[in-house]
């Protein structure tokens, strides 16, 4: 009967072990996981700021184009 506890007990204890394993694997892969969040919600936010910048560059080329054809059409330089 001695060896048969003894048998079961190693046989937990392996179990635990592996579970430890597991445990401890998932948590590194929890952490990981969440690192790569933050990283995409940094590009995320980054692509928002170039896209306002784009949107603002748009809106100077605009005024620009306005400008000079204003001043085209005073010159009578429309072609």
């Amino acid at each position: 009967m001695n060896n048969t506890e003894n048998l079961m007990l190693e046989h937990l204890k392996r179990f635990q072990a592996g579970q430890d394993r597991i445990e401890r694997k998932l948590e590194d892969l929890t952490r990981r996981v969440g690192n790569l969040e933050t990283g995409q919600a940094a590009i995320i936010q980054h692509l928002g700021t170039l896209a306002a910048a784009d949107a603002q560059q748009q809106v100077s080329i605009d005024g620009l184009n306005a400008r000079l054809d204003r001043i085209e059409r005073r010159l009578d330089l429309a072609g």
